[in-house]
C-alpha cells in the first residue's frame, strides 16, 4: 500500500499524545478529519493499530510496528528534503531566528552556542518577535524558523512541533510574602508591589493583553528590559515578578507559586518557515540545536525538582506537550 506522509506524521502525534483529539490539533486538523485518516490508516493496513479507550488510546503491537517505522520513513524524508533544498540557498546567506522574549532568556542562546560552534560556516540572524508577527513572517519566506506560543499559532500552512513548556510562575524573595503558599491568582499577586519588564516586551503585552480590560490595578516598583535582571529584582525582595519558570535557575534561592489563571498554561512551538519550500540543511541542523536546548533545560528542571516526568495525563487521556 502507498502511505501518505501527512497521515504518519498524524499517527506519530497520536502516539505520543496518547489522543486523537491532540494529535489533530498538531496537524491543525478537524477531530473527524483525524479519525477518519486513522480509520483509512487502518483499512489499507488491514489491522486495528490503535487500542481506543476512556483515557485516550494507545498503539497496538502492529500500530507501534507502523510508529516505528514511520519515524524513520519521515527522518529519511526530512533529510531528502533537506539535501535537496540546500542548493538553493546561497551559502553565505544567513539563516532567520525569530523567538518571543522567555526563549531569548536561556533556550536561544543554548542552541545557538552548540549551533554556531558545530558550523562555523553559517551565520544566524535573531530577533525577538511576538508570534503573530512571527507567523506572518515566516508564512511569507522572510524568516526559516521560529519559537512561537502555541495559543497565538493559527496559520495552518505552517508546520510545526512541540518545542517545551512556557508556562508562568510568579517568584519573590525566599522565605518572603509567597513562603508557604503553592498557587495564586493573578489578582492576588496584583496585591503586591510588582517588578515587570519594560511595557513593549512581547511577555508584557502578552500578559496584558490576556487579561484584558478587567486587569487588576498593578504597582510596577521599576521596569527592566532583560528577564535575568528581573529575576535577580525578585530574588532580592524588591518585588514579586511573573515570569517564565524557564527563566528561573533552580539553584537560585526564590520561593516561586503556580499561577493559577487558566492563561499562565503556555507551551511553545518550533515553526518552520515556508522560504524554500522545505528545510535545508542547516535550518533543519538549527532547529535540532534548539530541540536539543529545549529538552536539556526541561530535564534539568524536572530533575533538580524530583518530578515524576511520566505523570501528567489529563482526564480524557491526553498528556500535556513533550517538553522536548
Amino acid at each position: 500500500m502507498r502511505y501518505d506522509l501527512d497521515d504518519l506524521r498524524l499517527f506519530l502525534h497520536i502516539v505520543r499524545e496518547g489522543s486523537i483529539t491532540a494529535g489533530a490539533r498538531h496537524m491543525h486538523l478537524s477531530l473527524p478529519s483525524a479519525s477518519a485518516r486513522v480509520r483509512s490508516l487502518e483499512h489499507h493496513a488491514g489491522v486495528a493499530l490503535l487500542i481506543r479507550g476512556r483515557r485516550g488510546v494507545r498503539p497496538t503491537p502492529a500500530g507501534a510496528t507502523l510508529a516505528r517505522h514511520a519515524r524513520d520513513v519521515l527522518s529519511r524524508t526530512a533529510r531528502l528534503e533537506s539535501a535537496v533544498a540546500s542548493y538553493t540557498r546561497s551559502p553565505t546567506a544567513p539563516l532567520t531566528l525569530l523567538v518571543g522574549g522567555s526563549a531569548m532568556h536561556r533556550l536561544v542562546p543554548q542552541a545557538l552556542i552548540s549551533f554556531l560552534r558545530a558550523h562555523p560556516d553559517t551565520d544566524v540572524a535573531v530577533s525577538e518577535s511576538r508570534t503573530p508577527r512571527t507567523v506572518r513572517m515566516l508564512a511569507d519566506g522572510e524568516a526559516d524558523l521560529g519559537v512561537v506560543l502555541d495559543d497565538e499559532t493559527r496559520d495552518g500552512r505552517l508546520r510545526t512541533e512541540p518545542l517545551g513548556d512556557d508556562s508562568l510562575v510568579v517568584i519573590g524573595q525566599a522565605g518572603g510574602i509567597l513562603s508557604g503558599r503553592t498557587a495564586l491568582t493573578y489578582g492576588e499577586v496584583a496585591e503586591h508591589p510588582l517588578v515587570g519588564l519594560n511595557a513593549d516586551s512581547s511577555l508584557r503585552r502578552w500578559i496584558e493583553a490576556h487579561l484584558g480590560p478587567q486587569a487588576p490595578v498593578v504597582r510596577h516598583r521599576t521596569t527592566v528590559a532583560n528577564l535575568g535582571v528581573l529575576v535577580a529584582l525578585a530574588a532580592a525582595g524588591v518585588g514579586l515578578a511573573v515570569v517564565p519558570r524557564r527563566a528561573v535557575d533552580p539553584h537560585q534561592p526564590l520561593d516561586i507559586c503556580e499561577l493559577e489563571d487558566p492563561w499562565a498554561r503556555r507551551h511553545q512551538l518550533l515553526a518552520w518557515g515556508v522560504r524554500d519550500s522545505a528545510a535545508s540543511t542547516a535550518t533543519a541542523a538549527l532547529a535540532e540545536h534548539l530541540r536539543n536546548a529545549a529538552s536539556a533545560g526541561q530535564v534539568f528542571r524536572r530533575a533538580d525538582a524530583g518530578v515524576d516526568t511520566d505523570a501528567g495525563a489529563d482526564p480524557d487521556g491526553q498528556r500535556p506537550f513533550p517538553d522536548g
